[in-house]
């Protein structure tokens, strides 16, 4: 029997500091960071989807990070097959692959060898339906329905996020299965050797001034510029959605002051953070760590030691 690829995973809300913690424990482990963020994945896209910087990175080898046009579509599906290649190949290399990002979806769909058969992939007509009914009311009917009929998706699924809200509501339309449901019977014999990192803070409002502090930072590094060449590209509607562009349109079309759109920016990007944690908290396999509780220093050897022990390094 083939032996388990050895795989670590660091993940957390948003600005809770995966990124730099990842870095460096692949620098100390021999290690290649994989990327699993559904934004992250495109080009073009570098300050509201806080794709790490160069210096950021610190020559340690990135996967699955601005690699994507934001006008080509792109499932769920297609990241674990990309991901669990690039995994392969990094183990192959004799170096350690570390999967780092806070989309629980796709966490766990590569994590958990999620197989992705044609019962689980969707109807086109149906789809076309429901984006269309998504669109006429800012999704508010199908969130209601996602309610009544998932409410463990709907608490983590906005109800301006047409794509992961469609998808909820079409999986339960097609299979009579809740997301989490339809995920646990399409488990397969898991591939890897996991040892599972999770940042999180035991004093939410730390998060939270993390969170303001960096919206402020993308600014200043030109996230105005970026969100007007977005949203003037009709072509980028996937890109146009996301947290960082469309809480800046009513500025940009002149109904709204700046302040009052980067203020709503920061209150929407707080509450994906309460989101996420909602989601990876179910994962009884993810090891807490408290960034606010030790030094960086710190924090680096404790989690260094739960990958050591986990992953038997």
């Amino acid at each position: 029997m083939e032996d388990k690829i050895k795989l670590a995973v660091v993940t957390g809300p948003t600005a809770s500091g995966k990124t730099a913690l990842a870095v460096e424990l692949a620098l100390q482990l021999n290690g290649e960071i994989i990327g699993a963020d559904s934004m992250q994945i495109y080009k073009g896209l570098p300050i509201a989807t806080a794709q790490p910087t160069l210096e950021e990175q610190k020559g340690v080898p990135h996967h699955l990070i601005a690699f994507l046009n934001p006008d080509q579509p792109f499932s769920v599906s297609d990241y674990v097959s990309l991901a669990q290649k690039t995994i392969r190949d990094v183990w192959q290399r004799g170096k350690l692959p570390i999967l780092c990002g806070g989309t629980g979806l796709y966490l766990h769909s590569t994590v958990d060898c999620i197989r992705f058969d044609q019962s689980a992939a969707g109807d086109d007509v149906l789809r076309e339906e429901l984006m269309k009914q998504a669109k006429a009311d800012q999704g508010e009917s199908l969130y209601r329905e996602l309610c009544r009929v998932d409410p463990d998706s709907a608490k983590i699924i906005h109800p301006h996020n047409y794509v992961r809200l469609v998808r909820a509501v079409e999986v339960y339309r097609l299979t009579g299965k809740t997301l989490w449901e339809q995920k646990q019977a399409s488990r397969q014999e898991c591939r890897y050797q996991l040892g599972m990192v999770g940042l999180n803070y035991a004093d939410r409002s730390l998060l939270y001034r993390r969170i303001d502090r960096r919206v402020d930072e993308m600014v200043t590094q030109g996230l105005l510029e970026e969100a007007r060449q977005v949203l003037a590209n009709p072509a980028l509607k996937t890109a146009a959605n996301a947290i960082g562009y469309k809480e800046l349109r009513p500025w940009l079309e002149g109904s709204l002051p700046l302040e009052e759109c980067l203020e709503n920016l920061k209150r929407q990007t707080r509450r994906y953070a309460k989101r996420q944690i909602t989601w990876l908290k179910r994962d009884e396999r993810i090891h807490w760590l408290d960034p606010s509780a030790v030094d960086f220093d710190s924090l680096v050897k404790e989690a260094k030691q739960v990958l050591q022990k986990d992953l038997s390094l």
